[in-house]
């Protein structure tokens, strides 16, 4: 009886804070002061959870048959909820009062890098706390839960994970910052913008190289250039000898042209190649490489508010991206004149950017939402600051398989020399098959991938030549090609791979991975489905894809499903 009571209790406290944790975590950079308030309140109820579960009493009841199970998981997310409130978010949200946001917002194109600089041992605290209690609660075994305990358990560990992942970024983000910043001394940094309606892997074809240099916070804007030009540069020789099974899949083409660089799905490969080409066309040596893409931009707007360009344009959140990479072609039929108009653009944009322009939590939440969504990348030529940003969004490396879940990687490669990947919709879904959840199985994993284009049916004819290409590439005027790499978990065997166009697919290997290939030419509002099935004998209860990052900013490139659910349609 005093156990039950004792359990109600604290499972009231653990529903408050099962109700705030995610939103607390999200305000401590957007509104300090309300999170600090809110954060306070919840490492309350986390010590009163804690307290109530934690003597011996409560540790001889999780002995017993049944019920032992149920308060053991309660007695394990009350001392994790404690010690990520209490240990972790309390003293940061203090530190990040104390300091201020205003002294992180651009001022005259300068960021004081010793404000970022004191947020650096909070926040590695706050995150490392954060990861121990994801990690304390991910270990529950949830086969002996009651329906309402296991339930409570997942919701828990969805917002602990949130949780841990935007620490870990801010962490890492902290300890970057000051260096990258010219804390040290002076640094150059290129800024990749790819270009989404030519689809590379990691998002699209780096249209425009921007190259920043920093010094004791201050970040200057010294000089733009199209991959177009950088490639000319290069006049076809290869800037880097590419690994073998790089080659096997997309020959020297990335090294060959600057516009490919993105082509290889690793940027720990992208970023010193791009930095090699870059040199080898310049003569400028970079000490980072950075990328963004138009979706990006439009985020930014979104906080900084609308430009206007010199021609009267007006850009602004809920234009740039189609703007960017549909409208631009319809406007100018000169690639010149299309690079000029981006590079205007992109530079005022980044002026009022640099020049304080726009909210705090609005600019936070854009490179924040960018970074999840793996548009955000960075390569760093300075090997410690590459170990920190090694595992984390930033880095863009290849999707992981771990004991616990099951990663493919789907990557599109644009192959008419077009522009028609800004029609190219992909849906792609996940599903299980015989999962049973905390036990070994052989499981089986469905990967399904549709790709429709929604170009207009008259494409050929009223879309422009540049845009459609117009058959130079063998690619009827209109009509989107698409090559389609799936990268399989590792460790998982291949059932089976159908594509409904009666195509095979191509075998390989990268790094390890099983690699499977297939093109496709979609004429105008058609479409083509892919389905693989992978198999293994496994604990793993979640599944994962790494997806190519669209022009399309409502498509979430990461779909998931979990053990026992059909299919999450998230790229719908």
């Amino acid at each position: 009886m005093w156990v039950g009571i004792r359990g109600a209790l604290a499972y009231q406290h653990l529903r408050a804070i099962e109700a705030g944790a995610s939103s607390a975590s999200a305000q401590i950079l957007a509104d300090p002061a309300q999170a600090r308030s809110l954060i306070a309140s919840l490492a309350e109820e986390a010590k009163a959870a804690r307290d109530l579960t934690g003597d011996p009493i409560w540790s001889l009841a999780e002995q017993t048959p049944w019920i032992g199970p149920q308060l053991e998981a309660v007695r394990i997310i009350s001392a994790s909820s404690s010690g990520l409130l209490g240990d972790g978010l309390r003293p940061l949200v203090d530190a990040v009062v104390a300091t201020s946001l205003d002294a992180l917002k651009p001022v005259d194109g300068r960021v004081d890098p010793t404000a970022i600089a004191q947020l650096a041992a909070p926040a590695g605290s706050a995150a490392t706390d954060a990861r121990d209690a994801s990690s304390a609660v991910e270990a529950i075994n949830t086969v002996p839960l009651l329906g309402i305990v296991q339930g409570a358990v997942e919701r828990v560990r969805e917002a602990f994970a949130r949780t841990a992942d935007g620490l870990d970024a801010l962490s890492r983000a902290t300890d970057l910052l000051p260096g990258m910043l010219g804390e040290g001394g002076p640094r150059q940094y290129l800024v990749l913008v790819q270009n989404n309606a030519e689809a590379r892997s990691l998002g699209g074809i780096a249209g425009t190289a921007i190259l920043l240099r920093t010094d004791g916070g201050a970040v200057s804007l010294v000089d733009t250039r199209s991959g177009t030009s950088l490639s000319e540069g290069l006049q076809g020789t290869s800037a880097a000898n590419l690994p073998p099974d790089v080659v096997a899949l997309y020959g020297e083409r990335p090294a060959k042209y600057f516009q490919n660089v993105t082509q290889i799905p690793d940027f720990a490969i992208d970023g010193p190649l791009a930095r090699q080409m870059y040199q080898s066309v310049t003569g400028v040596s970079v000490d980072g490489v950075i990328t963004i893409d138009p979706v990006v931009l439009s985020y930014m707007l979104a906080a900084t508010g609308p430009i206007q360009l010199r021609d009267g344009t007006v850009v602004d959140g809920s234009n740039a991206a189609s703007l960017f990479l549909n409208d631009v072609y319809k406007r100018f039929s000169d690639p010149k004149a299309q690079d000029a108009f981006f590079g205007e653009a992109t530079a005022i944009i980044f002026k009022d950017f640099l020049g304080g322009k726009g909210s705090k939590p609005g600019l936070l939440s854009a490179f924040s939402r960018g970074a999840e969504e793996r548009r955000v990348l960075l390569w760093s030529a300075h090997e410690d600051e590459q170990a920190v940003l090694s595992g984390s969004t930033f880095a863009g490396a290849l999707p992981t398989t771990t004991e616990r879940t099951a990663r493919f990687g789907v990557y599109f490669n644009d192959a008419g020399g077009s522009k028609m990947s800004y029609y190219v919709k992909p849906d792609v879904r996940l599903a299980w098959s015989g999962c049973v959840p905390g036990a070994a199985s052989e499981r089986e994993l469905t990967l399904s991938v549709s790709l429709t284009s929604t170009a207009p049916a008259d494409a050929a004819t009223i879309l422009p030549r540049y845009l459609t290409a117009n058959g130079t590439f063998g690619v009827a005027p209109g009509n989107a090609a698409t090559l389609t790499n799936v990268f399989l978990p590792e460790g998982w065997d291949l059932v089976s791979a159908t594509s409904s166009n009666g195509l095979t697919f191509a075998d390989g290997t990268y790094a390890g991975r099983r690699v499977l290939s297939i093109g496709t030419n979609l004429a105008p509002q058609a479409s083509n489905q892919l389905d693989l099935v992978v198999k293994k004998v496994s604990t793993a209860t979640e599944a994962e894809a790494f997806v190519t990052p669209t022009a399309d900013g409502s498509i979430d490139p990461t779909p998931s499903a979990d053990c026992g659910e059909t299919a999450v349609p998230l790229l719908q």
